[in-house]
């Protein structure tokens, strides 16, 4: 089921002047130009990037040697070993 519904916008002279042409141009009723504008660019919204990742530091604190923050999993290990001694 298609539903329509009915709105009044306010154009200025000039935009509206525009529009009446490019709807004349493309053989639409000025409403169906609206729609076709308005679809389109809702259609072309890019969605917004999420902002960037910003890694927050202690002052003079740094990364034990051998360390590697890509595998956070290898920090446990190295702590477990260190506490509870090496299992093999």
């Amino acid at each position: 089921m298609l539903f329509i519904m009915r709105t009044t916008i306010s154009l200025s002279e000039h935009l509206s002047n525009q529009v009446r042409r490019a709807a004349a141009a493309q053989k639409l009723s000025v409403s169906a130009f609206i729609s076709k504008v308005l679809d389109d660019a809702l259609k072309k919204r890019v969605p917004s990037e999420p902002p960037a990742f910003t890694l927050v530091t202690t002052p003079g604190v740094r990364v034990r040697p051998g360390v590697d923050l890509d595998r956070p999993r290898s920090v446990d290990s190295e702590d477990d070993e260190t506490r509870f001694g090496l299992r093999r």
